[in-house]
């Protein structure tokens, strides 16, 4: 106790200096926090998982994939054909969207992506339990998860309803229960479907990203003909962009790969299989420069400017109480001890700060901002992890200790026979 009475009153010696170190220290944890929370979700989703394992099968040699919807079938029991052979716990169709709201204007303003895809693998209770097929939703709060039930509900009894990301409905200034039509863009271009804004998905992951009933899709493409003198449309017969499969685990990945990309059934088009986790790595690969630059540039930068400004304001705390150093060995301070004092005034400054820097940067950006905005890949969005409350301490408390500790041994070393010399 005597020790941290100690240290807080040098601290309150200098408010003024005090306040500005931990301003910056604030700050400069605060950019630390937001790109390590851009870090954090890209590890993340590129991380091969042992549980909830999940593939990803699309057209092996070209992109955008294209697949004829007769290979769901195939792919949803793995291309097993012998017994022994794997079979996924389960599987989700992707079948791909691009419309905009206004075809005389098709900017970025006004292009929505969607997904058209089963509602009962955007979320269902099985077993008492919150299911997904889409990764990342299973990790939403409880409030999150009984509406996100309750969009899907209204999904399943809205033939042409649609549930839409957060940057959509910014973006668009569209508002739930709301009724859109979408022109079909690219090679969607003579599909034009209309939608009701039945939900929303909670800001994160899925804010550049809608999902309606394929059902509806898939229709639309059967009636393509009868208004176009018979002719089908271009994707009548490849309209499956990618299948997602659940599986066991890892180690029966090799296996269900190996049966997938040799079936007979699955050569025309060929198919790769692949993990989730790899999948998504190749298609952040031209981001791969950025991601570089905040892992190995920005965020070291932060961290050695706060090392330098908490040693710069000890070093200066250290020169101008030489002589209260001095006067504290006289009184029977032993060197560690007035090392143990420096150090504790700077980790205590440095945590400190840290701590508030996180506390105010997850308050402001999950429950302000409603995320951190950084377009990169098919993320928009990234929110502050809890492991945030962990790393604001320890960059404030690390940098704190490793600046101050070149001061503090200044401080251990000071002569008392020196410095009462030239007061005398």
């Amino acid at each position: 106790m005597k020790y941290i009475k100690l240290i807080l009153r040098n601290i309150g010696r200098n408010p003024l200096r005090s306040l500005l170190t931990s301003l910056v220290t604030i700050v400069l944890v605060c950019v630390v926090t937001m790109v390590w929370s851009i870090l954090w979700l890209l590890d993340e989703v590129t991380t091969e998982k042992n549980q909830n394992f999940q593939a990803m099968v699309a057209e092996r040699w070209s992109a955008p994939s294209h697949l004829p919807m007769s290979y769901a079938e195939v792919l949803g029991r793995g291309a097993a054909r012998n017994p022994g052979d794997v079979k996924p716990l389960d599987f989700m169709t992707w079948q791909f969207y691009i419309g905009t709201l206004d075809p005389k204007d098709p900017s970025s303003k006004n292009i929505m992506f969607a997904v058209a895809c089963d509602p009962d693998k955007v979320g269902a209770m099985r077993d008492g339990r919150f299911y997904t097929m889409m990764d990342g939703l299973e990790t939403l709060s409880d409030s999150e998860t009984a509406q996100l039930l309750a969009d899907i509900s209204k999904l399943k009894a809205t033939p042409r309803g649609i549930i839409v990301g957060q940057n959509h409905l910014k973006i668009t200034d569209k508002r739930i229960g709301e009724r859109f039509e979408l022109t079909g863009l690219s090679i969607t271009k003579g599909i034009d479907l209309e939608f009701e804004i039945v939900g929303a998905f909670p800001p994160g992951r899925y804010d550049t990203m809608a999902v309606f009933n394929r059902d509806y899709y898939i229709n639309e493409l059967e009636a393509y003909p009868r208004a176009h003198n018979g002719l089908k449309h271009p994707l009548a017969d490849r309209s499956l962009n990618l299948m997602v499969l659940k599986i066991a685990d890892s180690a029966s990945f090799a296996k269900l790969a190996s049966q997938i990309e040799s079936s007979p059934e699955l050569s025309d088009p060929a198919v790769r299989c692949e993990s989730m986790a790899s999948g998504l790595s190749s298609m952040l690969e031209m981001f791969r420069d950025l991601i570089w630059a905040m892992r190995w540039m920005l965020a070291p930068a932060c961290l050695a400017t706060i090392l330098l400004v908490i040693a710069n304001a000890i070093s200066i705390s250290v020169r101008e109480r030489r002589k209260e150093v001095a006067v504290l060995k006289v009184l029977g301070f032993r060197p560690y001890q007035i090392m143990i004092l420096v150090l504790g005034e700077s980790i205590l400054l440095g945590a400190g700060a840290g701590l508030l820097s996180a506390t105010l940067t997850y308050g402001l950006i999950n429950w302000g901002l409603g995320g951190i905005t950084f377009p990169i890949g098919f993320f928009d969005r990234f929110l502050i992890p809890d492991d945030a409350f962990w790393w604001g301490p320890a960059v404030g408390g690390t940098a704190a200790l490793l600046g101050s500790f070149f001061p503090a041994w200044s401080a251990r070393s000071v002569k008392v026979a020196e410095v009462f010399s030239k007061v005398a």
